[in-house]
C-alpha cells in the first residue's frame, strides 16, 4: 500500500502514539485560559456592542429576560415610580440574606430562642448589625410595599389590562404584613409575645359575634382560628414553632413566587404604566399625518411593511419604539442605584439603631400597654371598641374593596397620569381633608364620652348591635356615603374610589399615630408619655 494511502486516523494514532510536541504547552496555555473561556461561554453573545446584542443579553438571560429588551424613557423617571418597587424587592432580598444568617444562630425553643438572641447580640460577630438590619429592613417593606399600592392606585396603575397584577399585588401585601407579624414572636421577649397574644386575641374576636347570636357552642369560628394560629389555647411552644415555619419557608417561598409572577405580568402587561403624551416626540413636535386640503396630492409620512397592517391585542400594539432605549446597561443602571440606596439605609439605621429586646416573655406579667406592630396599631385601636369589627369585619371589607376596585372602577382614561388630572387632585385634598375630621372627631367624641357599652343608659342594648355599631363602622359608613357622593357630583366611579381611598389612607395613619402616641396603660387617652401613671 502506498503511503499517500494510508488513512487519515492512523496518521493520528501514530503522532499520538510517539507524542506530539508541544502538547503539554498547549495544556497550559489552556489552563490559563480557562477564565476567559468561562466568561466567554457564560455570555453566550459576546460584548453587547450592539442593540441587537443588548437585546440578547436581557432576552437570553435567565435573571434579565423578565425584563423587556428596550425600556420606555418615562417608565424610569423618578416621578413614575419612585423606585418603590425596586426598593421593596431589594428589602425583600436583605430579609432572606440577613434571615438565613439568623437561622444559623436561633434556636426556636421557648427556652433558647431569648438566650440565642443575647448570643446573636453580644458573642455573634457582626451578630448585632445583621439583627438590625434584618429588623428594619422588615419595617422599611411594610412601608415599602404600602407606598408602593398607593402609588399605583393613585397613578391608575390598576386599568385595564393590569387588573389581575393589582389583586397580586394586594396578595403580596397581605403575605408582607404576615412575614413582618410571624417574625415578631421569634425574639421570645415581653414585647413579642404580648404583640402576640393581641394578634391570637384578633383571630379569636369571630367569638364576639357568634356569642351574640347564641351559636357558639356548635360553630365557634374564633376558636378554631387561635388554635390553628398558635396550636394551642395560649401562645407557647406550639406558637413557637408555626410562626418559625411559616417565618423562614412558607411565607418567603409564596412571596418569591408572586414577586415573580407580579414582574412578569408587568411585562406581559406592556411595562410600567404611563401615559399616550409619553410617547410623542422628545422636542415637542407633533406627528402630521396629513397635509393642507389645498396642497396637490397625499404626503406620504410613513410607509407600512406587510407585518405592519396586522392587528393584535397585545398592550405594545400602537405603541411605537420612539422615547425608548435598551434595557441593558441603561435602566440596569437605575435599578442599580435604587437598590445600592436601599442598602446603604438598611445599613446607616442598623449601625445607628439598634432593634429592641425586652425581657424574656413572662406570661404572668402582662406588659400594660400590650402593643401590636405599628402596622396593627390602628386596627388594635379599632379592636378596643370592637374584636370582631375592628381585627375582622373592617379589615376584610377594605382588602376586599381594594381587590375588586379595577372591577368596579372601568372608566377609560389615560393611565399613568398622577391622581388622573387636576379634578383627581382636587378630589383628593378635599377628601383628605373630611376623612381627617372624621377621624379626629370620632376619636374626641369617644375619648369625652365613651361609646355605648361605657353609657348606663344603653346597659340592655345587645351585644350584636354594639359589635356592629362603633366608631370604626361608623366613619367607615360615612367614608363610603362621601364616595357615593363624589361619584354622583363628578359623574366619575374613579373619582369616587379616590375619595374613598383617600379617605381610607388619612384613616389608617390617624389611628395609627393616636394608638401609638396617646394610647397608654389599660388603653387610656394620655397626651403623652410623661402623663403615664407612675407604679
Amino acid at each position: 500500500m502506498a503511503m499517500t494511502d494510508v488513512p487519515e486516523t492512523s496518521k493520528q494514532d501514530k503522532r499520538r502514539s510517539i507524542g506530539e510536541p508541544g502538547a503539554l504547552r498547549r495544556l497550559g496555555s489552556n489552563l490559563l485560559d480557562t477564565p476567559s473561556a468561562f466568561r466567554k461561554s457564560l455570555v453566550r453573545h459576546g460584548q453587547p456592542t450592539s442593540d441587537r446584542a443588548k437585546s440578547q443579553t436581557v432576552f437570553t438571560n435567565f435573571f434579565l429576560h423578565i425584563l423587556s429588551t428596550r425600556t420606555h424613557l418615562h417608565s424610569i423617571k423618578a416621578a413614575t415610580t419612585l423606585g418603590l418597587g425596586v426598593a421593596t424587592m431589594m428589602l425583600f432580598i436583605i430579609l432572606c440574606f440577613t434571615g438565613v444568617l439568623l437561622m444559623v444562630y436561633y434556636k426556636p425553643s421557648v427556652d433558647l430562642a431569648y438566650a440565642s438572641m443575647l448570643d446573636i447580640m453580644h458573642v455573634v460577630p457582626s451578630g448585632r448589625l445583621m439583627r438590625n438590619i434584618h429588623r428594619w429592613s422588615a419595617h422599611g417593606m411594610v412601608a415599602c410595599v404600602m407606598l408602593h399600592m398607593a402609588r399605583a392606585f393613585y397613578t391608575a396603575a390598576y386599568k385595564k389590562p393590569r387588573e389581575f397584577n393589582w389583586v397580586i399585588g394586594m396578595s403580596l401585601f397581605v403575605l408582607t404584613l404576615a412575614l413582618s407579624f410571624t417574625g415578631y414572636l421569634l425574639p421570645w421577649d415581653q414585647l413579642a409575645y404580648w404583640a402576640v397574644t393581641i394578634g391570637a386575641n384578633i383571630a379569636q374576636s369571630p367569638k364576639e359575634l357568634t356569642d351574640a347570636l347564641g351559636v357558639t357552642a356548635v360553630f365557634d369560628i374564633g376558636r378554631f382560628q387561635k388554635e390553628l394560629l398558635l396550636g394551642a389555647h395560649y401562645v407557647g411552644q406550639e406558637a413557637l414553632i408555626r410562626f418559625y415555619v411559616l417565618h423562614v419557608i412558607i411565607l418567603p417561598v409564596a412571596i418569591s413566587i408572586l414577586i415573580a409572577l407580579h414582574f412578569w405580568r408587568i411585562r406581559k402587561d406592556g411595562g410600567l404604566v404611563r401615559p399616550s403624551y409619553a410617547d410623542e416626540p422628545m422636542d415637542g413636535s407633533a406627528s402630521q399625518h396629513a397635509t393642507a386640503s389645498n396642497e396637490p396630492g397625499p404626503a406620504v409620512i410613513k410607509t407600512y411593511g406587510l407585518m405592519g397592517l396586522m392587528k393584535g391585542k397585545t398592550p405594545a400594539v400602537d405603541r411605537e419604539m420612539r422615547n425608548t432605549i435598551t434595557t441593558w446597561p441603561n435602566v440596569l443602571y437605575v435599578i442599580g442605584a435604587a437598590a445600592m440606596l436601599t442598602t446603604l439605609a438598611m445599613i446607616v439605621l442598623g449601625v445607628l439603631y439598634d432593634a429592641p429586646l425586652a425581657e424574656m416573655a413572662n406570661p404572668a406579667v402582662p406588659e400594660n400597654p400590650a402593643k401590636a406592630p405599628w402596622y396593627f396599631l390602628g386596627l388594635q385601636e379599632l379592636v378596643s371598641y370592637s374584636a370582631f369589627m375592628g381585627g375582622v369585619g373592617i379589615p376584610a371589607i377594605v382588602v376586599l374593596g381594594l381587590a375588586l376596585m379595577p372591577y368596579l372602577d372601568r372608566e377609560k382614561e389615560d393611565a399613568g397620569i398622577w391622581f388622573s388630572g387636576r379634578q383627581g387632585r382636587r378630589v383628593s385634598f378635599m377628601s383628605a381633608i373630611f376623612g381627617a375630621a372624621v377621624v379626629i372627631g370620632m376619636l374626641a367624641f369617644t375619648v369625652r364620652f365613651g361609646w355605648l357599652r361605657n353609657w348606663e343608659a344603653t346597659a340592655r342594648i345587645p351585644q350584636i348591635v354594639i359589635t356592629f355599631f362603633n366608631p370604626g363602622t361608623v366613619f367607615v359608613a360615612i367614608f363610603a356615603v362621601w364616595s357615593v357622593v363624589v361619584v354622583k357630583l363628578t359623574r366619575s366611579t374613579r373619582m369616587g374610589a379616590i375619595a374613598l381611598f383617600t379617605c381610607f389612607l388619612v384613616g389608617f395613619a390617624i389611628l395609627t399615630y393616636f394608638a401609638t402616641v396617646h394610647r397608654g396603660p389599660n388603653w387610656d387617652f394620655f397626651w403623652s408619655h410623661n402623663d403615664w401613671p407612675v407604679h
